[in-house]
């Protein structure tokens, strides 16, 4: 007996904020769309960003409705008998069960496309994606702009009015323009909140 071929895989579109990772989630959605293949998207409930949870958005007005998801087996509960292609948005805030979840999905001869950023704030691996990054047939990994150098910008900057976050901040805390910034290597700021007390402290203390 011939085994039938099904032709599922993984792909993953990361990179920093600001870099256009949900324009081109949308844009491979779109594109399946037009082919009329049955397409199931959904999205961490923690991003209510710009359209709302009941939309995936781009920076650039961009959206299309999605189903938000809190974990990894919502993902697998709500993924429909004939649905094609599964697309998930913002997969950094799912936990790690996310990868056997789209392993199966592709065994099943489905196309499953990822979007997320696959650093922290502080440039340490975030989440599940580093792991989707190793077991995806296909990578892309998208660059933002430095808004301080005009270089490439590989690392996401947490503000706190204005100034960098301290890397004692919680990992995982949503928002745009005012809480972020892309930057690159060497403009990327992450103080340790004990230094600036310290240096404060000896300020302080620092004869006249």
């Amino acid at each position: 007996m011939i085994k039938e071929h099904r032709d599922g895989w993984i792909e993953v579109v990361t990179g920093v904020m600001f870099s256009g990772k949900s324009e081109e989630l949308l844009r491979r959605v779109r594109r399946a769309m037009i082919a009329r293949k049955s397409v199931q998207v959904f999205k961490s409930h923690l991003d209510d960003r710009y359209g709302g949870i009941g939309h995936i958005s781009s920076h650039d007005g961009q959206e299309i409705p999605a189903l938000p998801v809190s974990s990894s087996r919502d993902v697998a509960e709500q993924v429909e008998r004939g649905t094609q292609v599964v697309a998930v948005d913002e997969a950094q805030f799912l936990d790690g069960g996310v990868i056997a979840v789209v392993n199966a999905l592709a065994d099943e001869g489905r196309r499953v496309i990822i979007a997320g950023t696959d650093m922290d704030f502080r440039g340490e691996p975030f989440g599940p994606v580093p792991a989707l990054l190793a077991v995806a047939e296909r990578i892309d990994k998208l660059h933002a702009i430095c808004v301080v150098c005009g270089e490439l910008a590989t690392r996401n900057q947490r503000l706190i009015d204005g100034r960098p976050a301290p890397a004692e901040g919680p990992t995982i805390q949503v928002g745009g323009l005012e809480s972020y910034e892309a930057r690159c290597r060497r403009c990327h700021d992450v103080p340790s909140a004990a230094d600036d007390q310290m240096q404060l402290i000896s300020q302080i203390r620092r004869p006249v």
